[in-house]
């Protein structure tokens, strides 16, 4: 019997037909990269599973409480690996439930036999084990919905895989297997957010933070890198593209009306994505919108920053409120992060009031006296990147 093993079961790649493989490879690497420090474990893939094994329990351990956030992954369990005879499987059952707690929990046997050659059928099985169990076990309740225990087994021509708990994964689709976009990040509470959705959609991301020195700090900037640690953790190594905005900060404060400059604050910066979206290969431009929920925000307001741009902006917050965003950025870990009081550029250059329904026309007209061409340039040349991971950056196009 083999103890050193956890099996991974796959969620939505199971609907992708020919184009399959691609995913259980995009998904094996992202794994890799969740688990790096742990230098013991292999992996196998195969078409509709993936295994696991290392020979240190406590890197096992560890595997268990990473894998959940790793998307592409339906559920997992830790098995044990047996002969497929009855006489063992009964004997490993038993073992494998001598390692949990049964004191008044109810459970249930589940079957799944993929090799038909078994002597038993699933239903016979089911039987089987399950009154092999109480006689063994009399403290345990037999309940066929939503049981404490699920002894899960799984008969292979290979060996049977048995199981006495099932770990929910992160669903979704593996990071990168649906093409790479850019994210604008401002260290808010909204834009992390938006990058874990569309993470989940399996869009892998460079992110562009936009810093106005002396008028945010390095407190600010460093934020933000947390923020990508933070978001890394979902299977996804993430570049950190810091852009130099304080010159073209200033001159949008000195030409463009107070009520109008967070419109053309935005367009600019959605200019200098565009620029750093050619240039990072990527196909769209992820955004923290929220319909309504600020000036800029508008339907009005977005029309006008859209104009900058024929390039998609994938917008995944649009339709949600501030409290679905605010449960979210504390499930994944990133509001703590984000509530720190480090201003970024925009919050510090904002105005005391903005047009809700700028017209474009206007915002073209005060734009022009001013030449923003090179501003925009020099910023685009101007950028640090960084990736606030372990990953070199070699490695880093290497998953791309």
């Amino acid at each position: 019997m083999n103890w050193n093993t956890i099996l991974i079961r796959y969620g939505e790649m199971s609907l992708k037909g020919k184009n399959k493989s691609k995913f259980v490879r995009k998904l094996k690497e992202n794994i890799k990269a969740a688990l790096q420090e742990l230098a013991g474990i292999t992996m196998r893939a195969e078409r509709d599973r993936m295994f696991l094994y290392s020979d240190h329990p406590e890197e096992l351990e560890r595997a268990i409480e990473i894998l959940p956030s790793v998307f592409g992954i339906q559920s997992f369990s830790p098995i044990a690996i047996c002969e497929p005879t009855l006489e063992a499987i009964k004997s490993t059952s038993l073992e494998v439930l001598s390692k949990t707690e049964t004191a008044g929990k109810t459970f249930k046997v589940e079957v799944k036999r993929t090799d038909k050659r078994f002597p038993l059928v699933t239903g016979e099985l089911q039987q089987e084990l399950g009154g092999h169990v109480l006689r063994s076990f009399p403290e345990l309740i037999v309940q066929m919905k939503k049981p404490e225990i699920l002894l899960y087994v799984e008969i292979q021509k290979q060996g049977a895989y048995i199981s006495s708990h099932i770990y929910k994964g992160a669903g979704g689709m593996p990071v990168g297997s649906n093409g790479h976009s850019l994210l604008l990040l401002s260290g808010g509470i909204d834009s992390p957010v938006a990058g874990y959705l569309m993470m989940k959609r399996g869009v892998s991301f460079d992110a562009i933070h936009f810093a106005s020195p002396p008028f945010t700090s390095e407190l600010a900037k460093q934020k933000v890198e947390d923020i990508i640690k933070q978001l890394s953790k979902f299977g996804a190594t993430i570049r950190l593209h810091i852009i130099p905005f304080t010159e073209l900060q200033q001159a949008i404060v000195k030409q463009v009306p107070s009520n109008l400059s967070m419109t053309t604050t935005r367009r600019m910066m959605m200019q200098i994505a565009d620029r750093v979206r050619e240039e990072t290969n990527s196909l769209g431009l992820i955004t923290g919108e929220s319909l309504g929920q600020v000036a800029s925000q508008t339907l009005d307001s977005l029309t006008a920053i859209n104009e900058v741009t024929n390039t998609p902006i994938l917008r995944p917050l649009i339709a949600m409120d501030k409290l679905e965003i605010i449960q979210i950025a504390e499930k994944i870990g990133t509001y703590s992060i984000s509530i720190r009081p480090y201003e970024d550029c925009c919050t510090v250059f904002t105005p005391s009031s903005s047009k809700t329904k700028p017209q474009v026309e206007k915002v073209r007209y005060y734009e022009s006296f001013q030449d923003f061409n090179e501003m925009i340039e020099d910023a685009v040349n101007g950028r640090v990147t960084v990736i606030p991971s372990k990953l070199t950056e070699e490695e880093f196009d290497d998953l791309l």
